[in-house]
């Protein structure tokens, strides 16, 4: 039986790949989205780079509203930073060549090696233009693993949503397209957890065409919780039905939450719970277009803070949906959007501008980040177009400021002083923006600056020390600037380990479930095996 058991260990001697491995490529492809490839190629990454082997991660095409900026100003998806800290490598925009940023139903911001592309004076293309333009996106996905395999000795290659969608086969980069491209081997992992495991990896390898099911090598299946016994026949039969390898059988990490491309629903399920009232009470707005999510993760695993995204039910548009009231809290938090002006129109379609102002008056407090902190002000104007439609929205008044989208976008990795409650903290983050902000009359502006970047000042804080905003993403991740936003509400939190360190420590967790139930002994001879 292919499956590791729980109280078996990996020889790690027996893993290492030998100089003959430099340039290999080895790709995991998921039967659905949140299958759990992200998860598996960081497990990977970080396990051969204990095994002093270079490795590096790889997602030819990613669509996400969350996003990470690399030492040189490039743009990447933020699971591909995740993967990139399990390799212990630096950020780099070869390792996401296509971004795919959603900011209508079918449209989307095409980001080329980390720079939104010029396309018919917009970086946004319709569905149908983006499936014309693969042939072109395809070089440059070909490029940057040229590159990496010129650098590395295994690239481990993150696949999109599932190989099986035969609508979407046609000049395929994300998938077996890319697989046929470069000729490497394929994993398919399956989660469990949902229920129809067999069909699902049956179905999807039937679905694929003979070229393409002989580069599957083997099956793995994600989330198992139980007597793996009682498993084992299912795996025999899946075997003998496919004629492929299991090659483990990782189980549900309780607990575990490691970026993901927009998993929100699925983030949010694993921490909503206890609600006391000792916690702080903080509610984050989720509107259709929201980005960076991931700015929130602090707050919600901080056990002194309870905070939870508000859906909005109604879609898009909807001239009269279901109220769902913001419920009383301390904190509203305006999170980021990938399309400002129409997640305004859907914030004040849904009557959360009256319910922000009601939260005010009773002496609540409000934050807004990048395109939320937009929304604060008293304008927005898109002269080009290059979010949706061209033109200006009305903003919330709460600050006299003015915002300008640009074409050329702020991508910058930021070092920066918290001023905040009569005192000042260090923090660090990141800035991904088109927009331009500036103040309306410098002269009478009644508010004050809410942070120092290197001498120059940015953000804002209202002269009533109830509204703030700025653009820096990332402004709970430290403890001390999270202690001090929660001293900023009135309550003294305990210190919690910051984001980077709960994210390693995730890493870890993968890593040792990849070594303990994971047949890495046959998935190292396989690589090596394929390109012999």
């Amino acid at each position: 039986m292919p499956v590791k058991q729980s109280n078996t260990h990996t020889n790690h001697s027996s893993i290492t790949l030998t100089k003959s491995a430099q340039g290999k490529t080895l790709m995991v492809q998921g039967t659905t989205s949140d299958a759990g490839k992200t998860t598996l190629v960081a497990g990977l990454c970080r396990l051969f780079a204990d095994l002093h082997i270079k490795v590096a991660p790889f997602k030819p095409q990613n669509m996400a509203l969350n996003s990470a900026v690399t030492p040189c100003g490039g743009e990447i998806g933020r699971a591909q930073a995740l993967q990139a800290k399990a390799a212990r490598l630096p950020l780099d925009v070869d390792f996401n060549p296509i971004l795919l940023k959603p900011n209508s139903d079918t449209g989307v911001q095409v980001i080329v090696h980390g720079k939104a592309l010029n396309h018919n004076s917009s970086s946004n293309m319709e569905a149908s233009e983006y499936q014309d333009y693969k042939k072109v996106a395809m070089q440059a996905v070909l490029s940057s693993h040229q590159r990496l395999i010129e650098k590395y000795d295994l690239v481990v290659v993150e696949g999109a949503g599932s190989p099986a969608e035969i609508n979407l086969r046609e000049g395929d980069i994300a998938n077996m397209g890319f697989a046929e491209a470069v000729d490497c081997p394929v994993l398919i992992i399956a989660d469990i957890d949902k229920g129809g495991v067999f069909a699902q990896l049956v179905g999807t390898l039937m679905l694929l065409s003979q070229s393409e099911q002989d580069r599957v090598v083997g099956f793995v299946i994600n989330r198992f919780r139980g007597d793996i016994k009682l498993l084992e026949s299912g795996l025999t039969w899946l075997e003998k039905k496919t004629n492929k390898p299991v090659l483990g059988v990782l189980p549900f990490l309780h607990g575990l939450d490691i970026s993901s491309e927009d998993a929100l629903v699925t983030q949010q399920a694993s921490v909503t719970g206890d609600s006391s009232a000792d916690k702080v009470r903080i509610v984050v707005l989720v509107y259709p277009y929201m980005s960076n999510h991931t700015d929130f993760d602090a707050l919600r695993h901080h056990k002194d803070i309870d905070c939870q995204f508000l859906f909005a039910k109604g879609v898009e548009g909807d001239n009269s949906p279901e109220k769902i009231a913001i419920p009383p809290c301390e904190l509203i938090i305006l999170p980021g959007s990938k399309n400002v002006r129409s997640d305004l129109t859907f914030l004040r379609q849904r009557g959360w501008h009256d319910d922000v102002a009601k939260h005010l008056r009773y002496g609540g407090k409000v934050i807004g980040i990048c395109g939320g902190y937009q929304m604060l002000g008293e304008l927005i104007a898109d002269p080009e177009g290059l979010e949706g439609q061209a033109g200006s929205s009305k903003g919330l008044g709460y600050f006299s400021m003015k915002t300008v989208l640009k074409r050329e976008k702020t991508l910058l990795n930021v070092s920066a002083i918290l001023q905040l409650a009569q005192q000042r903290v260090e923090i660090s983050g990141y800035e991904i923006h088109a927009g331009e902000s500036t103040l309306i009359n410098d002269d009478a502006q009644p508010c004050h600056y809410l942070l120092d970047i290197q001498g120059k000042e940015q953000g804002l804080l209202s002269d009533d020390g109830q509204v703030a905003g700025c653009y820096l993403h990332g402004l709970f991740d430290q403890p001390a600037g999270l202690q001090l936003f929660m001293l900023w509400l009135g309550y003294e939190v305990s210190k919690a380990p910051s984001v980077a360190v709960l994210e390693e420590q995730a890493i870890e967790r993968v890593s040792k479930a990849c070594q303990t139930h994971l047949d890495m002994v046959k998935i190292k001879q396989i690589i090596t095996d394929w390109y012999k």
